[in-house]
């Protein structure tokens, strides 16, 4: 492992699903209001996936443009990386789809699946193939459909996720090139298989052969959130030498309002240098971070040279933390 190279990210991307469900579309489903779901959640809105929007075409899409951002063709990639709890199929992996898709026929490319945590691990992954020497330019995407996993008359679930994509190019930079300090600093990832009935889908191809629908005990959720997260982060901390006062903008994993300012106060991030696109987002999983930065990126609030934190936690438990110098 080459610690001299450092993987560095030279473009974001995203994408949206065309139909925006409001709270207030709810209020005929389920019985719920728009009140009770902010209060609980800070959820104004959120994307669901129409015919014809797929996790491969959301991601497909998301990589183009990150893509483009870059100033790349797809031939300068080498390696995809893709999160997703919601694959088109089973099996091939949906990288390899939208490998395919990309016209790309050289290097390599997998899903990773660790729910919401998966674009960090995702991230993780892909830096140390980078580090490795094995690839030069990767695609990490992280892209949903959960919409589809979703118990419609589950009041206390489906009110909370939506659909999306989105994607980063990292890219290898050794030698002179990381003077500057750019790139992934530390990742620490972590994983408790003890918690699974706590968030689940309740099907798969090996045990009902269906896909089943996604159950979750928000409180038990909500209960470990910020203790397992505030970990990590402290962890990364700690490894890289560096305090929350030098942290530019945090970017967490958008599952609720309520967790992302607990997680940032226990920690002392000043709540102005947070990213928050839960409230027109949703909850999308491994696509949550991704869109995130992607925003923060665009409106020109992430700039190079900015110290970013990334931190997420899902179902498994999985969670995680990365500290990338823009």
């Amino acid at each position: 492992m080459n610690e001299k190279v450092r993987s560095v990210v030279v473009g974001t991307g995203s994408v949206l699903p065309k139909r925006v469900m409001r709270n207030q579309d709810f209020e005929g489903i389920v019985e719920t209001s728009d009140e009770w779901i902010r209060q609980r959640t800070g959820i104004a809105s959120r994307h669901i996936a129409g015919d014809g929007e797929t996790t491969v075409s959301l991601a497909e899409e998301a990589a183009r443009r990150a893509l483009s951002a870059a100033g790349l063709e797809p031939a300068d990639i080498d390696l995809i990386v893709l999160a997703t709890a919601t694959p088109d199929n089973t099996f091939p992996a949906s990288a390899v789809q939208v490998q395919a898709a990309l016209g790309i026929s050289h290097g390599f490319a997998f899903d990773v699946q660790a729910v919401c945590s998966g674009f960090v691990y995702a991230l993780t992954t892909a830096d140390l193939y980078l580090k490795s020497g094995m690839a030069r330019r990767a695609l990490v995407i992280g892209a949903e459909t959960f919409s589809r996993l979703l118990d419609w008359q589950d009041r206390t679930t489906c009110v909370l996720f939506g659909d999306g994509a989105g994607a980063v190019v990292l890219e290898a930079h050794s030698g002179g090139e990381t003077e500057d300090g750019r790139g992934i600093i530390v990742s620490r990832l972590r994983s408790d298989g003890a918690h699974c009935e706590k968030l689940y889908v309740d099907g798969g191809p090996s045990t009902t052969g269906t896909v089943g629908h996604l159950r979750m005990q928000g409180r038990e959720v909500f209960k470990h959130a910020v203790g397992m997260i505030t970990d990590v982060i402290e962890a990364s901390f700690e490894a890289a030498n560096v305090g929350p006062d030098e942290i530019d903008w945090f970017v967490p994993h958008q599952a609720n309002r309520r967790i992302i300012d607990a997680s940032a106060k226990k920690l002392g991030i000043a709540p102005e240098k947070v990213v928050i696109t839960v409230d027109r987002h949703g909850n999308t999983s491994a696509a949550s971070i991704p869109l995130a930065l992607d925003a923060a990126v665009s409106d020109g609030r992430i700039k190079r040279g900015d110290l970013v934190l990334l931190e997420a936690m899902g179902g498994g438990f999985t969670w995680g933390a990365c500290l990338i110098r823009w």
